[in-house]
């Protein structure tokens, strides 16, 4: 009898290592599925065109956004190559320009852009609130900057960029940025003012209710009066909603940088009461409403107070004379903010 339960043992133990084979067999090709992803994924062309092109990285972009741009020009597996990124290149993105080669893949790119010793860099600094003469200006005495539009009218300039605006004040987005050396002004310039497109075009959709805009360029004229009545950054909203309050009780805006924009290249530094009674197409004294074009190049910061105004009551502000402004609801309460930032002059003047 128990010879005959010897094979039926036999049966068992079989059986066992075979099921033990099963989970194994998954796991093989679970990670030859998982390798040949990675493989397809790290691996695949970074897409150029021509033997060579400059890529450039500004100042905070990061990976996700980077590889989602690379996804867009057809990137197989973004998924995976986002989580190589945190996995395997623990470091940022390094602001630059980059020479790409023909042929390289993805990850070469990849780790290429975390060293900010491969890059071919020529820093270009574009400040809040500069004027487009003063941009023109910064191009023109930047050696590694190829003039070839930058002698032309600012409606030729405008012409060559394709845009439909024959006026280019506001229209280029203030920001650092890196070009290769030798770049063109016409390239630059193009690129400043598809980023002003953008920030303007995705503002303008997510917009508050009952602004008193007729379009998204009076929402930028808006901003560059912003950026020049203040750089703190928590009054940018308080401001435009004094303006936008001014505007929608038909009072005028009165504000300084508009008149010094329209004074051109008489302004000397200050503004005196025979400027503020002189009219200009700018002068805000003079005139209801915005003025014709913006007076600046205006942040995305400013863009944004524009179209997200604070809904206080204030319809005043001044100076402080401590840095900052003091807003006010009423005429009276203006009046005497008015008289306490005369105060602090005079008390700052005695004190030197």
């Amino acid at each position: 009898m128990a010879q005959k339960r010897k094979p039926v043992k036999k049966k068992v133990t079989s059986s066992i290592k075979l099921w033990w084979k099963w989970p194994l067999l998954i796991v093989i090709v679970f990670v030859l599925i998982v390798s040949w992803i990675l493989s397809q994924s790290l691996l695949q062309t970074f897409p150029i065109k021509g033997k060579s092109q400059w890529l450039s990285v500004e100042k905070g972009q990061n990976y996700s956004a980077f590889i989602g741009k690379l996804e867009k020009q057809g990137i197989k597996f973004p998924v995976i190559l986002k989580l190589y990124q945190k996995l395997f290149i623990h470091d940022s993105m390094k602001a630059g320009v980059y020479e790409i080669h023909q042929g390289m893949s993805v990850r070469q790119v990849l780790i290429m852009v975390s060293d900010a010793d491969n890059a071919h860099m020529n820093r270009i600094q574009v400040i809040e609130g500069t004027t487009f003469k003063q941009l023109k200006q910064r191009l023109k005495n930047d050696a590694n900057v190829k003039n070839t539009i930058l002698n032309l009218s600012d409606q030729q300039i405008m012409q060559q960029l394709g845009a439909n605006n024959t006026h280019p004040e506001g229209l280029f987005a203030p920001n650092t940025y890196f070009f290769a050396k030798g770049e063109t002004d016409l390239n630059i310039l193009k690129r400043l003012y598809e980023r002003q497109t953008d920030i303007l075009d995705q503002a303008w959709q997510k917009k508050a209710a009952n602004l008193p805009y007729e379009n998204k360029y009076q929402a930028l004229i808006m901003a560059s009066i912003i950026e020049k009545e203040t750089a703190v950054e928590a009054e940018r909203k308080k401001v435009a909603g004094v303006f936008v309050r001014r505007l929608q009780t038909g009072m005028r805006l009165q504000t300084d940088p508009t008149v010094i924009y329209g004074m051109g290249d008489k302004y000397r530094g200050n503004i005196s009461r025979e400027n503020l009674r002189t009219p200009t197409a700018y002068n805000t004294y003079t005139i209801n409403g915005l003025p014709p074009t913006p007076i600046a190049l205006p942040s995305q910061r400013s863009i944004e107070a524009a179209l997200h105004p604070d809904q206080s009551n204030n319809l005043y502000f001044v100076a402080t004379g401590n840095g900052g402004h003091q807003f006010s609801a009423t005429l009276e309460q203006h009046n005497q903010a008015v008289q306490q930032y005369l105060k602090v002059l005079k008390e700052k003047r005695q004190g030197n």
